[in-house]
């Protein structure tokens, strides 16, 4: 995802007068501002950065969604709507099949050791940001028995 292909949607919501996405898709424009200016690329945003940022905020929704208490139906339905606008913006994450294929036809030789931490300590460099590291422990700790 390209920080000005979220800038250009935010402006497409405003003229379609539609609060609710441009309020969420403007705090992640301004959180992929945040961590460009943190890592020192403010002016050439990359898109591994934003696609960092985005999961991110998704797991932040996530979290504040299952935290809200039930009586609070008014909060749950914001982070619900939140959540879905942010979620169309996520990149695609590997499935466990596909990490599994991946593992085996990348790292066949460190996974013959057995060792889980040597593996996820290979792995992990290369499929962070595409699988989810849960989803990546659990088919490692598979290999490993």
């Amino acid at each position: 995802m390209e920080l000005e292909q979220l800038r250009s949607d935010m402006v497409a919501a405003m003229k379609a007068r539609d609060k609710e996405r441009k309020d969420a898709i403007s705090s992640l424009v301004a959180a992929v501002k945040k961590a460009a200016i943190d890592e020192g690329c403010r002016d050439d945003v990359p898109s591994q950065l934003v696609d960092r940022v985005i999961l991110k905020e998704l797991k932040t929704i996530k979290e504040q969604l299952d935290s809200c208490p039930d009586s609070r139906q008014d909060l749950k339905t914001e982070y619900q709507t939140r959540y879905d606008v942010v979620a169309e913006y996520a990149p695609q994450m590997m499935s466990a099949e596909e990490v599994m294929e991946y593992i085996k036809g990348h790292f066949a030789e460190v996974v013959a050791t057995g060792n889980k931490g040597q593996i996820m300590k290979a792995v992990m460099g290369e499929l962070k940001g595409k699988a989810d590291g849960k989803v990546i422990n659990e088919v490692v700790a598979g290999l490993c028995k």
